[in-house]
């Protein structure tokens, strides 16, 4: 008896040398949870910037666009479910990278891609406006899932985003099937909240907020919530799962005192997280609008 092995991932983003951030922390997780995954690192460095500086190693944009067009043509493009991508090292990769999904899209019409928007933060944007836009005007319109923090989500719709309504507002304009907003506006007190909206729900996950946190987060739930959707999970319980995976890592790297997730430590957190999460059910934007 053949076991039914799940269909790969190409998941495509920065790679550090030391660390658990970009496709180090992506890769991991997806594979923890069983999908193969093809890893292409858009740019390599022997550490996370926020770690200090470091040597960049570049790929020349050219030699990057050849190797998207490999595999848009690779003879095992039929085992390709799913695209994630994250960071981006210039606005040509953004731009290969789209019409690698295209074609792949032209061989499996239920290709699922999700776009984690990496290019900002509280403090503004750290990549280039123009990398930055052409995420905005080349992916986003490409995207099954997008997975924003809440201040790129701010940058991408020009609004300024101090409450939940206002962030399901701006994600059901930007046009993605699932937005999944990271840095939501928090109901409970001491909590930091996940905010995902459909067509059809409108839903906040929320856990205790910790001051001080390794970086790498926000690669790692995008990477969790598209695994448990491809595992068939409903959005809810995919939500609930990949925010509680997340928080229970955070919270034992913490206790640890390190300064990069302990992923490979924590794998049963990946795939049976224990830890509580706060699910709550908000009013959708499209039946406020319908009143």
């Amino acid at each position: 008896m053949s076991e039914t092995v799940n269909g790969s991932v190409i998941a495509i983003s920065s790679q550090v040398m030391r660390g658990s951030v970009g496709n180090r922390a992506a890769a991991f997780a997806l594979e923890t949870l069983g999908f193969p995954v093809w890893s292409v690192p858009t740019i390599v460095m022997p550490w996370h910037p926020g770690q200090g500086p470091s040597t960049r190693l570049r790929f020349p944009d050219a030699d990057f666009e050849k190797a998207m067009n490999d595999l848009a043509n690779a003879p095992w493009t039929g085992e390709v479910k799913a695209v994630l991508t994250g960071y981006f090292g210039s606005t040509a990769q953004v731009r290969a990278v789209a019409r690698l999904i295209k074609t792949l899209r032209e061989k499996n019409p239920d290709l699922i891609y999700a776009c984690d928007p990496v290019m900002g933060d509280k403090g503004g944007l750290y990549v280039p406006l123009e990398t930055a836009q052409a995420i905005l005007d080349e992916l986003i319109p490409l995207a099954s899932i997008a997975t924003p923090n809440r201040y790129e989500l701010a940058w991408m719709s020009g609004a300024d985003l101090e409450t939940n309504a206002t962030i399901m507002d701006a994600a059901l304009a930007l046009g993605p099937a699932r937005m999944l907003v990271t840095s939501a506006v928090p109901m409970m007190t001491g909590g930091i909240g996940n905010l995902f909206l459909s067509g059809k729900a409108a839903l906040l996950a929320e856990h205790r907020s910790i001051d001080n946190v390794p970086n790498g987060l926000g690669d790692l739930l995008g990477a969790l919530f598209l695994a448990r959707v491809l595992q068939g999970m409903s959005d809810e319980k995919a939500l609930q799962l990949a925010t509680a995976s997340v928080f229970e890592i955070l919270a034992r790297t913490m206790k640890r005192g390190m300064n990069e997730l302990t992923l490979e430590t924590d794998a049963s957190s990946l795939s049976t997280p224990m830890a509580m999460v706060q699910m709550r059910h908000l009013m959708h934007p499209g039946r406020v609008k319908q009143k």
